[in-house]
């Protein structure tokens, strides 16, 4: 790989019908100084089994992380094997592969940490809140890390003043107004769809948060 003189972590979307814009348009609003982001777009109208990838799929690749947002199996499968052999970590968010070397979280906010994904590891994934509370309500709220769409961002807004609990419940309510996952993809097993769980796990996260925050008070 060629060298990288922009010092800003570099991230490659690959996507179909501007599937990733969402979310380039988070990272972009929350930390634009510290990534660069290409798009790889795929607008073909594509049949439904692809024995062949490399007339979609460049052969090159130069980048810190991939994101995969591609709606058809056959290309996601092909490109976490090209990604796998250059060595580039993948998140395919909401995605069943075969091929275990990428990432692939139900939905984007439930990334690990512990991914290994560099920088965007680091400031995106499975929340994490800071809060200050102030006779029990809450004073201040700080996201140290949060869904790369930027709607953990925007759920916190209004959170200082409330109280604890009314906070947990209003997080989940205020992250389904922001988040974009697919609404749509409905798991019968567990009666919920990715924006649901997306809601659960911010909620989740505040109570610990909040639970730190008391016992430092």
């Amino acid at each position: 790989m060629l060298q990288n003189s922009d010092k800003r972590f570099r991230i490659l979307v690959f996507e179909q019908n501007k599937s990733g814009q969402s979310k380039v348009k988070g990272i972009q609003e929350v930390a634009s100084a510290l990534f660069s982001i290409s798009r790889q777009e795929i607008e073909s109208s594509l049949p439904t089994v692809l024995d062949e990838t490399e007339d979609y799929l460049p052969r090159k690749i130069e980048a810190d992380l991939v994101l995969d947002y591609l709606k058809h199996p056959d290309l996601s499968l092909d490109l976490a094997v090209t990604c796998k052999k250059l060595g580039i970590p993948v998140v395919a968010s909401g995605r069943k592969l075969l091929n275990k070397w990428a990432w692939t979280p139900p939905v984007c906010c439930a990334l690990p940490r512990s991914a290994g994904c560099g920088l965007y590891s680091e400031m995106f994934g499975y929340p994490e809140f800071e809060v200050e509370l102030e006779e029990d309500r809450i004073r201040d709220i700080q996201v140290k890390r949060g869904a790369p769409c930027g709607a953990t961002w925007k759920c916190v807004q209004q959170l200082p003043g409330m109280r604890p609990a009314e906070a947990v419940e209003k997080i989940g309510l205020r992250l389904q107004f922001s988040c974009t996952a697919n609404p749509a993809g409905w798991d019968p097993i567990k009666g919920k769809s990715p924006v649901h769980l997306a809601a659960d796990i911010h909620a989740a996260a505040l109570k610990l948060a909040l639970r730190k925050a008391g016992r430092r008070g």
